[in-house]
């Protein structure tokens, strides 16, 4: 199928994007790296009639320190967040998320702020992101605002982003010396298939006992969810095989998948409890200093 007919605006700055965005409404979108937009404008799934390329604004392509935040810009693509000395410094488990998504050419134009504004159920990075307790940066019309990265996606393919608003950054806080965090996907293919379900778990330990746990699943609810039984099965325990295939078991009954090409339902949620027990295995490791 042919693309439908489109301006292509490419600003210079990121009030000049928001100015396009507000100015053309419903009737524009914004591309990053393009790897979901340009398919759904040829698919027919979605019709504009502008397209704002931000690859111009270059300052959103910084990954950074602040501090001990760990800021990174909305375009860095995903193999840079990847590689980055600052996310493996600060937050590793995030890169080693990414290591798993995708195929290394996808990897090269996909941006994570674009990731996070399609809105896709099945999206990996939010996840994780949501796990570590991060944020998501916005400019508008209106100026700049933080979105905890939980309450960012409302629904398949909905965000609070407002017209003229886009995503400029995700920030990562800086993450205790007790905690641990691991991403864990299924695909029919390995890496280049869209998730049929992962889980992102995030634990503190100290002395032993779980004293605080975030787990989140992707590609089983219409947004990222966040198993709050599973979490609350695990804290106050110690890590251990039992009582992380009793979470598991949990964060499967949490789940609210949908039958599709992909898997149906009970497939989804049996992925889950395998997917949730490892992942909190993983995390409790790193937690304890083991294979940092």
């Amino acid at each position: 199928m042919a693309f439908c007919d489109f301006t292509l605006h490419r600003p210079d700055s990121v009030a000049e994007a928001c100015r396009l965005g507000r100015d053309y409404g419903r009737d524009a979108a914004y591309m990053a790296g393009g790897t979901e937009l340009l398919v759904d404008l040829r698919s027919g799934r979605k019709a504009v009639g502008h397209v704002i390329a931000l690859g111009r604004l270059a300052e959103l392509r910084e990954i950074r320190c602040d501090g001990d935040t760990l800021h990174i810009g909305a375009l860095a693509t995903l193999n840079e967040i990847a590689e980055s000395p600052e996310v493996l410094e600060r937050f590793r488990p995030l890169a080693e998320a990414i290591e798993t998504m995708a195929g290394s050419q996808i990897r090269n134009l996909a941006t994570m702020g674009g990731n996070f504004s399609c809105g896709v159920p099945c999206s990996d990075t939010p996840p994780i992101t949501c796990a570590a307790g991060g944020a998501i940066v916005l400019a508008g019309p209106d100026g700049e605002r933080e979105v905890a990265a939980r309450n960012f996606v409302l629904a398949p393919r909905k965000t609070v982003l407002a017209p003229g608003e886009i995503v400029t950054a995700i920030r990562i806080p800086p993450q205790p010396a007790t905690s641990g965090a691991n991403f864990q996907r299924f695909a029919l293919r390995r890496g280049s298939a869209l998730a049929v379900a992962s889980v992102s778990a995030w634990l503190n330990v100290e002395h032993g006992v779980i004293t605080e746990a975030r787990i989140v699943m992707g590609a089983v609810g219409p947004v990222p969810l966040f198993a709050e039984r599973c979490a609350m099965a695990v804290a106050g325990e110690s890590p251990g095989e039992t009582v992380f295939a009793a979470a598991g078991r949990i964060a499967a009954e949490e789940a609210r998948p949908i039958s599709d090409l992909r898997g149906n339902e009970q497939f989804r949620r049996d992925v889950v409890a395998v997917l949730a027990r490892r992942a909190l295995a993983r995390a409790a490791d790193l937690a304890e200093g083991r294979d940092r």
